[in-house]
This record gives structure tokens, sequence and C-alpha cells, in this order.
């Protein structure tokens, strides 16, 4: 204990109280102070001695409680350079990089953003995660000091679509709790950003988590939620996205009448071109939706599950390592209820040495499991 932590103890004063009375001299000696929330840190740091108690903020703290310097332990040698200079012009550089946040520097960061998203196609999160996750701290500082709107939102746009990726990362290694967090992350951005697509986008990704820890009717309720959005916000494309995911919330539920619902749903919605530059984050093009389709069946324990995977596969791009390890689950699985075990641990092995690869803890944890039942 210091004695500044002693004195607030003597007096039987919570820290809420050391601040008003902090304000209240510094008001009678027209002194400007911190926030309250910065004074709470600093008391915290000055009372276990982590801070130098110098300049004004000594003398107030001698009017408060009605002592010399030296009875609040701090002797004339001990004066040092006040520090809140040092933290004046930390904010002040701070604030003139967020200042400097242009449309070059934005393209950056979005290219960025997707570099990391082609790199975890191809080679897992396991490596990728700590770099996106530098890269959202770094988008977060030049959110916090943004002065204006028209300096935040472009910011807080690339964030959220950065944060949704990581937290898919932190979701395929089994970071449940770190994967919920970024999504909450994705979700303040986006409605920073006022962008329905990234909001929409980030809550019903969000609903993965509930499904990964066995509450597939609450990942159901997430989803919807999601669509909640007035029809003129949301793309198709994004449309057809979220009733995909809204089907595999109900297939991990076992409505299976619900499923095929809004798998139907999603297909009437996709869009000729189920491309989309502004929403890079979704592939639906090609094999991806029949893909979807697919694995949905295949949880129901559908056998009409091994078309729509058989398609897929043959259809598939390169350079999605970890999708393939799952459409190779999902046919294994289909193809096990069919009673065709032979070419089911065929593809079960693939689907292992691919989720090797990538690292995913969700695919080895599936694939594992099949193997052991077959």
């Amino acid at each position: 204990m210091t004695v500044l932590a002693d004195l607030r103890a003597v007096q039987g004063w919570k820290k809420i109280r050391l601040i008003n009375e902090l304000k209240r001299a510094a008001l009678e000696r027209g002194t400007a102070i911190a926030t309250d929330a910065s004074l709470d840190r600093m008391i915290r740091e000055w009372e276990t001695g982590r801070r130098p108690l110098v300049g004004d903020y000594l003398t107030l703290f001698c009017d408060v409680y009605d002592c010399t310097p030296a009875e609040l332990g701090v002797l004339p040698e001990d004066e040092q350079p006040d520090p809140e200079e040092d933290e004046a012009a930390a904010l002040a550089r701070e604030l003139l990089v967020a200042s400097a946040a242009d449309a070059g520097l934005l393209e950056l960061l979005k290219g960025q953003t997707e570099y990391i998203r082609q790199m975890d196609r191809r080679l897992g999160a396991e490596a990728l995660l700590p770099q996106s996750k530098a890269h959202i701290a770094q988008m977060e500082t030049l959110l916090r000091h943004g002065l204006s709107p028209g300096s935040r939102e472009p910011v807080a746009r690339v964030l959220a679509d950065a944060a949704a990726l990581a937290g898919w990362q932190a979701l395929d290694l089994g970071h449940y709790r770190e994967a919920w967090a970024l999504h909450e992350t994705a979700k303040a951005a986006a409605r920073e950003a006022d962008d329905a697509a990234l909001l929409a986008h980030a809550t019903a990704q969000q609903a993965y988590a509930l499904i990964d820890i066995g509450q597939p009717d609450q990942a159901v309720r997430l989803v919807q939620h999601a669509h909640e959005s007035p029809a003129d916000q949301l793309p198709a494309l994004m449309r057809t996205w979220l009733f995909a995911a809204e089907a595999e919330a109900h297939a991990a539920a076992g409505d299976g009448d619900a499923c095929r619902a809004a798998l139907d749903r999603a297909d009437s919605r996709l869009p000729a071109d189920a491309t989309d530059p502004e929403l890079p984050f979704l592939f639906l093009a090609g094999a991806h939706l029949a893909r979807w389709r697919g694995n949905c069946l295949a949880r129901l324990g559908a056998e009409e599950a091994v078309l729509d995977l058989r398609a897929a596969l043959a259809s598939m791009e390169s350079g999605f390592n970890r999708a393939e390890a799952g459409l190779l689950c999902d046919l294994a699985l289909a193809l096990t209820v069919r009673g065709e075990h032979e070419e089911a641990q065929q593809h079960a092995r693939r689907a292992q040495q691919l989720a090797a690869l990538t690292k995913s803890l969700r695919q080895r944890r599936r694939i594992d499991q099949l193997l052991r039942s077959a």
C-alpha cells in the first residue's frame, strides 16, 4: 500500500468520491484535469506506485487531503516532468495519423484484408489469426481517433469486414469466446459505418458459434434476426446467403422442413451474377451454393445430398482447401447413410489431409468422428 492508498482508506472514500473531490479542487483553482474515466485509471496507478504524483495533480491531492507533498510521500527530489505532457503528445500524434486515413490508405487496408482472406482459404487460420488481430487493432486505433463521420465510416466499413473474417478464423480454431468477441467488434463497426449488409453478415455468421456449442435453436433465431433489415437495404446476394445460413442452422436443429424451405428461398433469390465486389466475403457462385445445399442435406441424413455434393466437388475451384475439406466430409457422411462405406472412407481420408493442411479444428472434429463411426 502507498501513502495515497492509505489516506483514501482512512477517509473511507470510494474512488468516485475522490474523483469528485479532485474535480471540486480543480474547479476552485481553475485547473483543467482529465475525464472521470482517465482519473479512475490514473488514481489506480498513483495508488499502486506505478505513476509518479507530480505537477497540478500533486497540488490537487494536497488540497483534497489537506496535507503537504511530504505527507503524501512526495519529496522535492521526486519531482519529475509531468507525464501528462507525453500523453498529450501521443494523443496529438494519433489524431494526426487518423486524419491521414485517405482513400489510398483505405485501399491498402482493404487489400490487406483481402490478402488475409485469400491466404486463409489455402492455409487455414492458425498462422493468420494473429495477423488478422494486428490488422484489426490498427484500424480500431484509426477509428477511435477519427474526428468526423466522414473519416470514421470508411474505416469502420473495412474494420467490420476484417473483424468478421477474424471471427470466422477464431471459430475454425475452436476459440469460441474470441470468435464471439470478434463478431461483436464487426457488428459495432458495421453500425458505425451504417452498413446493413455488413451488419447482417456479421450477425448471421456469429450464429455458427451457437451451432458449434450446441445451441442451434438460438442460432436460427440469430440468423432470422439478421434478416430483419428493410428489403431495400440488403442486396439479393446477401439475402441468398442469409437464407442458406438459416437453412444450415435449421439442419443443425434437425428441422428438415424448415431447412428445405430456406434452401428453396436461397435458390430463388440467387442473382444471375453471383459475385459482388462490394461483398467480397460472400461465395455463392458455381459450386458453392450446391455445396451448401449438400452440407445441409447431409446434416439431415438425406440420401439426395450425394447428388449436390458430387456436382459441387466436380466444379470446385482450386484454392478453397478448407471448403473442400468440409465438402468431402459432407460427401463421406452422405455416402455412409447410403451404405457406400468404401467410397465414404476415401473421401473422409482426403478431407482429413486437407483439414490437417489448414489446421481446421472444426473440420478435424467432424472427420475424426466420421472415421470412428464408420
